[in-house]
């Protein structure tokens, strides 16, 4: 089949073809995801009273971290979890080769989590099922890492396209989050993906939009202000979310068993959902209750149900939802569920949009509050993803806001500018930059970051003993090919030092000083020492600041493994960005 291919279909052709059929599948993936997790919740939730406080909430979010996370410890046996980071990871250092069993697994654990409450969304999930049919597709007909990266992004392009119902924020999503740098030729198979999955998506579910949304007012100038405003807010919020979300998930990592991430999360999700109902699942019905003006819906089945007609209780009890979906987010992944970001993000922007409108018209200034929920939706977006273009594409698509551009546009760039003044990166990017294993826009860090330092060991240098004589050194640089020796503890191999032919030049032609001088006298430090672990951008980073050409790499106990090259940094480099360049 290969060969045939490679005999009849031209590459270029070949792309687009495979990039429809990734859009097919991942249509395909987004309705089974979807009808899975609206079965498992109607299968639950469907005998529940609005006007009663239902006690099964303290069990069944617990209940679906308990299956999920035995599903991925015995099943599964691989980390799926933050599936738009395990792309990030993919693309930067697996090649773009991501494991068959991404297409599936994803979609059981994330409809069991959902399903039975946990406080996450299905768009990871399904962005990384696209992103792995895709990469599988293009690693069956043996293409190379360039069109497997493209084939990546062609996936996710279709998941989002497919669950949202929006085209054009599958191609954001893809440009912004997770492509290295995309022309012309590379956005076209994005597009057929993506209008593909929404396409059949429209086929499967019907036409209408994710959010009915009806009320609106159209834009007005004289809001400006009131939305810059929405814009800061909404960008400390992201902030919140990002750093109260990593803050969370390192006290699960300090818990060594996972039997205590488990009872910690599901008591911590549980218990919130409780009090809380609008925390259970996804938070859509609750998103298009405040979009169109149902705000006292949220107060349904909780403690609390009396007091939706109070402004300030209003505010208090939306507001304290905002804090407390920041804990059940990450309650429910830290914990073994399987789930993302967005969703979350969706509903905190609505809350926060809705919230800051009604203290606004409190206060006097009278501003539409669901055109703030809307757009707050954009702007949190848009400040957790560092993807202000996604934002404001996926609002307006979601909800059919068109006439709200202005608005989305004005709101989602303020919380971007407004957050990145804090954090450099996306709270999908935070872990892999912080171990500098993060592709970026940046095209020279880009590159870096594909470079691993093992492929850049040398290690035919000729090892000296600090015992040893100027003698046996002349010996020594008479067979050797370089002019640099490292001089290592013999017991150790700790490196103790280097010497250059440069500097015993003048007295290596003194036979009468052969045995007067050691190599422990004749030996210098180097100017710095790389751990075979360092990021590429790290280890140039100290060749531009030593000056050196050649650097010693040792392991964490300090021994010595070889030589690194900067010139061969530079050739590998410039063949890299050659291949990556080349359209």
């Amino acid at each position: 089949m290969i060969a045939w291919r490679e005999t009849h279909i031209k590459e270029r052709n070949f792309i687009l073809i495979l990039s429809f059929v990734v859009g097919i599948f991942a249509a395909i993936a987004c309705f089974l995801l979807k009808t899975s997790i609206h079965f498992i919740q109607i299968l639950l939730t469907s005998h529940f009273n609005r006007n009663e406080v239902n006690y099964w909430y303290l069990v069944f979010p617990a209940i679906g971290i308990l299956i999920t996370s035995l599903f991925v410890r015995y099943v599964v046996k691989d980390n799926i979890s933050h599936g738009v980071t395990r792309i990030l990871y993919a693309i930067s250092q697996r090649k773009s080769i991501m494991r068959l069993h991404n297409i599936w697994t994803s979609l059981v654990g994330s409809s069991i989590t959902i399903g039975f409450g946990g406080s996450v969304g299905a768009e990871a999930p399904i962005v990384l099922t696209g992103a792995a049919i895709g990469s599988n597709l293009g690693n069956f007909f043996k293409l190379d890492q360039k069109t497997l990266m493209l084939l990546v992004g062609c996936g996710a392009a279709g998941a989002i396209g497919g669950i949202f119902k929006a085209p054009i924020a599958g191609l954001m999503f893809t440009l912004e989050v997770l492509m290295l740098e995309m022309t012309l030729t590379a956005i076209v198979p994005l597009l057929i993906s993506s209008a593909t999955a929404t396409a059949l998506s429209y086929f499967f579910v019907g036409s209408s939009f994710t959010f009915q949304f009806s009320k609106y007012q159209p834009f007005a100038i004289e809001r400006i202000p009131y939305l810059i405003l929405l814009g800061v807010i909404c960008g400390l919020v992201s902030l919140s979310f990002t750093r109260g979300t990593i803050w969370l998930e390192g006290i699960f990592r300090k818990l060594n068993k996972p039997y205590q991430k488990i009872a910690l999360g599901g008591v911590i999700l549980s218990i919130l959902i409780f009090l809380f109902p609008p925390l259970y699942g996804e938070g859509y019905d609750s998103v298009v209750a405040l979009l169109n003006g149902h705000s006292s819906s949220l107060f349904d089945r909780s403690y609390f149900l009396g007091f939706g007609n109070s402004p300030w209780i209003i505010i208090v009890y939306l507001g304290l939802i905002v804090v407390f979906k920041i804990f059940a987010s990450a309650a429910t992944t830290s914990a073994g569920g399987v789930g993302g970001i967005f969703a979350p993000s969706l509903f905190i922007g609505c809350l926060t949009g809705f919230v800051v409108a009604h203290v606004l018209s409190l206060l006097g200034f009278l501003v539409p509050e669901e055109n703030f929920a809307l757009a707050g939706m954009a702007g949190v977006m848009a400040g957790v993803m560092h993807a202000p273009l996604t934002g404001i594409f996926l609002i307006a698509e979601l909800t059919g806001g068109y006439n709200l551009f202005m608005t989305l546009i004005i709101v989602s760039t303020i919380s971007y500018l407004t957050i990145i003044l804090f954090e450099p990166h996306s709270l999908y990017a935070m872990r892999l930059a912080q171990k500098g294993e993060l592709m970026t826009h940046h095209k020279d860090k880009a590159i870096l970051t594909m470079l691993k330092m093992e492929n850049f060991i040398e290690t035919d240098f000729i090892e000296l003993s600090p015992e040893m004589t100027l003698g046996e050194l002349v010996k020594e640089i008479s067979r050797s090919k370089r002019n640099l020796f490292p001089v290592l503890n013999p017991e150790t191999r700790v490196i103790v030092g280097i010497v250059l032919v440069d500097e015993v030049r003048n007295i290596m032609f003194r036979p009468d000083l052969y045995n007067r001088f050691r190599v422990k006298k004749l030996m210098t430090s180097p100017p710095a020492f790389l751990n075979v672990n360092m990021p590429m951008e790290k280890v140039m980073d100290i060749f531009e600041d030593t000056g050196s050409w050649y650097l010693p790499v040792i392991d964490e106990n300090k021994v010595y493994l070889g030589f690194v090259s900067k010139s061969k940094i530079f050739n590998s480099y410039r063949h890299v960005l050659v291949h990556f360049s080349d359209e």
